[in-house]
């Protein structure tokens, strides 16, 4: 279900994109597109008017950013009743629906997650400023470790990745778990003063088996 709806960060709704809207629906993505402006006022009595602009694609005619919009789960159950209702869109539909109502649960979870780790990553923060092998890279360079063992991905690719402005924002509930228990063994062996590359050695068999 994590292809049509996405969590966005703990301050924002789940939502779905034209895109996903386009490519499930069978409907081609400027119909979409201009049903979402031709209903701007219907769509925005439902949630905040949500879009990203991202830069066109090389080779593409034109040098204007391609504007993607963002619908929460009020907003494209309306716009779903604008579409031809087809096979394909009543599959797609139900689908929708199903995501939605998965991705409130997971979005309660990453909520609570995400407060209860804020202490805890007040202690990294506090064990790196104390830490004789570090610099002013440390936490950032630390982070980025971490979330790569848990994503496979740095915090810059991370917030690309999952369309967030946090990297802590991006990760499942279950990446959050994972996250949390290698911060702590990182923050132990910074208490120890290893250095950054006997942290990594160690991390990178550690987490092999959480």
């Amino acid at each position: 279900m994590h292809d049509l709806v996405f969590i966005g960060s703990v301050n924002n709704e789940p939502y779905t994109t034209d895109k996903i809207i386009s490519d499930y629906s069978g409907n081609q993505l400027k119909v979409v597109k201009n049903l979402i402006r031709n209903h701007k006022n219907d769509l925005t009595e439902l949630g905040v008017w949500h879009f990203e602009n991202a830069k066109p694609i090389k080779g593409s005619k034109g040098g204007r950013p391609i504007k993607t919009y963002r619908l929460n789960e009020m907003q494209a159950t309306l716009l779903m009743t604008y579409l031809d209702n087809t096979d394909q869109v009543r599959e797609f539909k139900k689908r929708l629906v199903k995501a939605f109502f998965q991705m409130r649960d997971e979005k309660l979870k990453q909520v609570r997650n995400r407060v209860i780790g804020i202490p805890q990553r007040r202690t990294l923060t506090d064990a790196i400023q104390q830490w004789e092998h570090g610099n002013s890279w440390s936490y950032k360079t630390v982070t980025d470790l971490l979330l790569k063992q848990v994503t496979g991905m740095n915090a810059k690719q991370l917030k690309a990745s999952r369309h967030v402005k946090n990297a802590m924002d991006g990760l499942t509930t279950i990446e959050q778990a994972k996250y949390q228990q290698l911060e702590n063994i990182v923050t132990g062996f910074i208490g120890l003063n290893k250095t950054y590359d006997q942290i990594k050695g160690i991390l990178l068999l550690t987490s092999e088996v959480v």
